[in-house]
């Protein structure tokens, strides 16, 4: 019975052979047609030609070296008039709508959860590698638990920072949405 499982599979595995060659030729002779009708690239750029070109400098009427210094423009001065055409096509800011002020709110409100989660998180981490501290006799595991338990102190500085920074902006929000005459339920 395992003579006959071996025979069988050694015969398929000869036959998918040669299905296999021919579809991979067909494939082949696929891709040699593609490639003729497609016709040739314009320009093929090199290394070379990257070093022929002068290094890049400054935007057009600002030095290169960052030091920009204001001209007073004069009267029917083209450049005077460039910045009024940049802002006259600059695009409009998105309609302040309800659903702008419920996406802000909503967004930092839910970073504070994230964040508040995740702090917990890290004090029970924080607590139990404490624990495991005081536990061990070996040096070795000693220091590399005290390792793990300060980068899990300064990850829960830095969350805690986050939070700060979030609550100060949801009071930026309302503030701005109060003085912008938005009515509260928006911001709910």
């Amino acid at each position: 019975m395992k003579l006959s499982t071996a025979v069988l599979a050694g015969a398929l595995l000869t036959l998918a052979v040669p299905a296999y060659a021919q579809s991979l030729g067909e494939l082949a002779k696929r891709e040699q047609q593609r490639r003729k009708a497609v016709p040739p690239a314009a320009k093929t750029y090199t290394n070379d030609d990257l070093k022929q070109l002068p290094p890049p400098t400054g935007t057009p009427g600002k030095p290169a070296d960052g030091s920009a210094k204001e001209t007073a423009a004069k009267p029917g001065d083209a450049k005077a008039a460039e910045p009024e055409k940049v802002a006259a096509t600059k695009p409009p800011e998105p309609a302040k709508d309800e659903a702008y002020w419920r996406g802000r709110i909503t967004s930092a409100r839910e970073d504070v959860r994230r964040n508040e989660a995740f702090k917990e998180a890290l004090q029970t981490r924080i607590n139990a590698l404490t624990a495991d501290f005081s536990a061990r006799d070996d040096p070795y595991q000693r220091a590399k638990v005290s390792d793990d338990r300060q980068k899990a102190l300064a990850e829960m500085a830095r969350v805690s920072a986050d939070i700060e920074k979030t609550i100060k902006l949801i009071a930026e929000i309302e503030d701005e949405a109060r003085r912008a005459g938005v009515p509260p339920g928006w911001l709910r």
